[in-house]
């Protein structure tokens, strides 16, 4: 639920209105959600990816100069060459050349990257310019609320409470009330605002200025191959490894071993991508936090589609989404962690020819702060590795492909 909040924030410094991808944040997540419940049968969220947000703006747009609605035209033409990949199966065969332990890495490595994603969440682990990061101060009442309400959230989660995660997060928004009105003051972590949790209304209207403004012909120059080509690779391994990641720490499954329903999943992103330049955001994606849901017990479709009806009343209600900070959240991302980093223990560490280029892809998404990062390194580790011990046979064709793809990726 975050995201309609999130997106929004991040896309409306490239000049798009803020009320404008509040309601295309909104129609993306719900008519994709429901597509990825109905269609493709599987219980993950899709809305407009972090990531790729901030690639729009900070490096699309103010990096480059590009026009917002140039660059919601790049967008939909990365979503077409989805499309046509997903379409002649392109995507399918690129996920069927995962080696096995690179996709036990990914998980475990995802898994950390939004334990990360939550202690940052939380200031628990803060910048520093001697060690890079370091822990917050434990007198902080904000750390203090964070850690009184991760431990509660774990507890309620030990005893397979349903619905511990929500729990935790009402809890945790709760615990967070007070500070800035009768001790602390958040000022420092929430924008110069001494409060966590603020009152901002409960209604607003919605606002379709978005829909339909991007430039298509302006967004098809040589000069923006690149752009089109970044959206187009971030998201195509943003999907892959979710997909991949999330099958393999929850055991969704075909018969063959592969995520279930792939096609259709990969499909129901392509439609995705294509789908939020016309409504005027960043590409859709396929969410790794439907993990969270999955953890809980959630299975089929009816997870998606349930989430993304959930969406639909904030194109009324968004306000209200603001009532919940980060600080409440954060606790639910590193407990996914815990759930996500099950697979290492399928990696054969003693395999040194496997174990390096998992470790690198494992260690790499968090640290690089990248999921794209992470896999293009064990990608091409692999590759490498395998050849310098005499294991050819080890490197599936289309891994060969994908490296491809990695090299143009890094040198673009």
């Amino acid at each position: 639920m975050y995201i309609i909040v999130v997106n929004p924030a991040i896309l409306s410094q490239s000049g798009l209105p803020f009320s404008g991808v509040v309601t295309a944040t909104v129609l993306l997540s719900f008519f994709c959600s429901l597509m990825m419940g109905l269609y493709a049968r599987n219980p993950i969220v899709v809305a407009p990816g972090m990531g790729l947000n901030a690639f729009f703006t900070f490096s699309a747009v103010k990096g480059m100069g590009i026009a917002p609605e140039v660059a919601l035209g790049a967008v939909f033409w990365a979503g077409v060459l989805f499309l046509l990949l997903t379409v002649f199966n392109v995507r399918t065969a690129l996920v069927h050349a995962i080696p096995k332990p690179l996709r036990y890495a990914i998980s475990v490595g995802i898994g950390l990257f939004i334990t990360l994603i939550g202690f940052e969440n939380a200031h628990f682990i803060i910048a520093s310019p001697v060690t890079l990061v370091q822990m917050a101060s434990f007198r902080d009442p904000v750390i203090i609320t964070f850690l009184v309400g991760l431990l509660l959230t774990a507890a309620l989660v030990a005893r397979r409470v349903p619905g511990a995660i929500i729990l935790g997060i009402a809890l945790t928004t709760a615990l967070a009330w007070p500070i800035g009105r009768w001790w602390g003051d958040a000022s420092a972590v929430n924008f110069g605002q001494a409060t966590l949790v603020s009152w901002k209304g409960l209604f607003s209207a919605p606002d379709f200025s978005l829909i339909g403004k991007l430039n298509l012909l302006g967004s098809l120059k040589w000069s923006l191959g690149p752009v089109i080509f970044a959206f187009a690779f971030t998201d195509l391994f943003d999907s892959i490894s979710t997909f991949v990641g999330v099958a393999e720490a929850s055991g969704l499954h075909d018969e063959q071993g592969e995520p279930q329903h792939l096609n259709r999943s990969l499909l129901t992103d392509a439609v995705a991508t294509t789908l939020a330049g016309v409504l005027g955001t960043s590409p859709g994606t396929a969410y790794i936090e439907s993990a969270v849901g999955i953890s809980q017990g959630g299975r089929t479709g009816l997870v998606a589609i349930v989430a993304g009806c959930l969406f639909l009343p904030f194109l009324f209600l968004s306000p209200l989404l603001s009532v919940i900070p980060s600080l409440a959240t954060a606790p639910a991302l590193v407990l996914v962690g815990t759930f996500m980093i099950q697979p290492v223990t399928r990696i054969r560490w003693t395999n040194l020819d496997e174990a390096i280029p998992c470790f690198l892809a494992l260690v790499l998404i968090p640290f690089s702060y990248s999921i794209t990062q992470g896999i293009i390194w064990g990608f091409l580790s692999w590759t490498v590795i395998k050849l310098a011990v005499g294991k050819r046979e080890e490197i599936p064709v289309g891994l060969w492909v994908v490296d491809v793809f990695c090299l143009a990726s890094l040198l673009l």
